[in-house]
């Protein structure tokens, strides 16, 4: 896919240790940054998903759970 320029700011620190681990792990800030996005966006679009099953698992098990607690 191509890639498509953008600009943003970050905390001071988080752009320092960015840097020094390119620098240990010979990979660019473009990577890295898109790396982290992807793996954010997915993570957020999983995690309501997740909710949903889990909550309906409790509301279905409610009395089964209720007992196990005793």
């Amino acid at each position: 896919m191509k890639a498509k320029k953008f600009a943003t700011q970050i905390d001071e620190q988080v752009f320092i240790d960015l840097k020094k681990y390119i620098e240990e792990t010979d990979n660019s800030i473009s990577k890295v940054v898109s790396k982290a996005i992807s793996e954010f966006l997915e993570k957020e679009r999983v995690r309501p998903m997740f909710r949903s099953a889990m909550d309906e698992v409790l509301n279905e098990n409610e009395e089964l759970l209720k007992r196990l607690a005793k």
